[in-house]
């Protein structure tokens, strides 16, 4: 059995999603965030010792395996249960191109966006030792969402234009996109995000994994 040790309002969500798509039995374990600090309970440090989600267990016929890394949990499911699903084929040139976005989206995407939420709860009087980061961090956000969204010019998905690994991969970097810069700067990728919250498996994941705070608003 697949199972998703699953934290609300983080980057497992993703994982529910894709196996969703994928029309896959699979149990979720789910966790919350402590109610003042933000921070995962210590009860995942239980799964695996970093206490970080997600994480993939499986014991499917007599594997006991615990993986850990959005692109890295991603993969595994999509070599190992997919099928030839929402995966190029090995040795293309569009195989390349999804290996790279795949990997881009924790390699470099999420840095500048996730030290622009950790610097934005700063008090004022840490926030003065850190200001000279905002000029760097604003230009760091601005060149990766920009290189998303000029990526997306006239195509729905990453790769091939079809949805693909790649997409549900990336598909957090969109979402939290609008709360480091205006939705109508980014056009495409907003549209993007759209494109993921409208798929019945995503809702369906949506339903299954609870609060999510980076979902459609209706």
């Amino acid at each position: 059995m697949l199972t998703v040790h699953h934290l609300n309002n983080s980057r497992s969500q993703r994982i529910l999603w894709l196996l969703e798509e994928l029309e896959l039995d699979y149990k979720i374990a789910s966790y919350h965030r402590d109610a003042d600090t933000n921070l995962a309970p210590p009860e995942l440090e239980a799964i695996q010792q970093l206490g970080k989600s997600p994480v993939l267990t499986d014991t499917t016929s007599g594997h006991d395996r615990t993986i850990i890394e959005s692109g890295a949990i991603v993969d595994y499911i999509l070599r190992h249960y997919g099928e030839g699903r929402l995966l190029p084929k090995t040795g293309t040139e569009e195989y390349e191109a999804y290996l790279q976005w795949l990997h881009y989206a924790e390699g470099s995407a999420i840095l500048p966006l996730m030290l622009k939420l950790y610097t934005s709860r700063l008090s004022p009087t840490q926030d003065e030792s850190g200001a000279a980061l905002q000029t760097r961090i604003n230009d760091e956000m601005q060149r990766h969402l920009g290189y998303l969204d000029q990526a997306l010019e006239g195509v729905d998905w990453f790769v091939g234009n079809s949805l693909s690994g790649a997409d549900i991969q990336l598909s957090f970097i969109a979402e939290i996109a609008p709360l480091m810069l205006p939705s109508d700067s980014m056009t495409n990728l907003s549209l993007f995000r759209q494109r993921c919250h409208s798929r019945p498996a995503y809702r369906r994941a949506l339903e299954k994994g609870g609060l999510y705070a980076y979902g459609p608003s209706d």
